[in-house]
């Protein structure tokens, strides 16, 4: 007789929270009983860049531990490394490494976090640059961050991200296949992502990201429209992309992405914790 399989394990990320302090935000989704926290690496809850990130970072561990959360660490903060260019610089436009260094940053955070991941995604690329010329950018980025991820055994988790120069499981893979299937290099996939953009079904972009699925991230959503949906409000079928899930046995969370909840954040987290405990069912 075969053992059931694994429970899925709940996150919430930090960027649907962005109007609550960090100490807050844990302590909500601990009492909502999520299994972990998506943290976005920024200046509202936790600045790569301040004076005194090492203390915060290690006051962090100490709440995680308290509350019993899991963590992965998020680098998608539209405009902390420009103001005004969104996602900008990216790695394959970076002039002075500065896409990179926060890479890097946020991998030494993640292994003293004890987050076994760092979301990153690929940004814009830019306007002429060749599709081959953008990937070789990509792939050599990414492969100076992969040093400093062995280093410290904290593995990359590549989302696809509409209108970005990455935007299907696919050229995740491809990447994958052009860092020499570096055993660091892993996938996120967001569940509405890949039903708003890919053409194949949101259940076989799951099977093609399977053998390197490290995170999930979730909302739902509609056709080509890139808008983060409360539960219900979109067209996807949640209950066969869970089974699916667990039947792989994903380890990883599954973090809710809503950051237009910000300002109901409490409610949204709950009711969201909620439609995912009935269709996990």
């Amino acid at each position: 007789m075969e053992p059931p399989p694994t429970p899925l394990k709940f996150g919430y990320g930090t960027n649907g929270f962005t109007h609550h302090r960090l100490d807050a935000v844990l302590g909500i989704l601990a009492d909502l009983g999520y299994d972990g926290v998506a943290l976005t690496l920024d200046h509202i809850h936790l600045d790569p860049y301040a004076d005194d990130v090492s203390r915060r970072v290690t006051d962090l561990a100490r709440t995680l531990a308290r509350y019993g959360l899991d963590i992965t660490v998020e680098t998608g903060a539209p405009y902390l490394l420009d103001h005004r260019g969104k996602d900008l610089p990216t790695l394959m436009s970076e002039p002075d490494g500065r896409r990179t260094d926060l890479l890097r940053r946020a991998v030494r955070i993640a292994a003293d976090l004890g987050s076994p991941t760092v979301h990153l995604c690929s940004g814009p690329a830019q306007d002429g640059l060749a599709e081959t010329d953008a990937f070789k950018r990509l792939a050599d980025g990414l492969a100076r961050v992969l040093e400093t991820a062995q280093r410290y055994g904290v593995a990359l988790a590549f989302e696809a991200e509409p209108y970005m120069f990455v935007d299907t499981v696919e050229r995740c893979l491809r990447l994958a296949e052009l860092l020499g299937g570096h055993d660091l290099f892993g996938i996120t996939l967001d569940i509405g992502h890949a039903h708003c953009v890919e053409e194949r079904p949101v259940l076989e972009c799951v099977r093609l990201a399977a053998p390197r699925l490290l995170n999930v991230q979730i909302e739902d959503m509609r056709r080509g429209v890139h808008q983060h949906l409360e539960f219900g409000a979109g067209e996807i079928d949640f209950p066969p992309v869970l089974a699916e899930l667990r039947a792989l046995g994903h380890r990883g969370l599954v973090s809710v992405e809503i950051q237009g909840g910000a300002l109901d954040a409490p409610e949204v987290a709950r009711r969201s914790i909620d439609f995912l405990r009935a269709a996990a069912a």
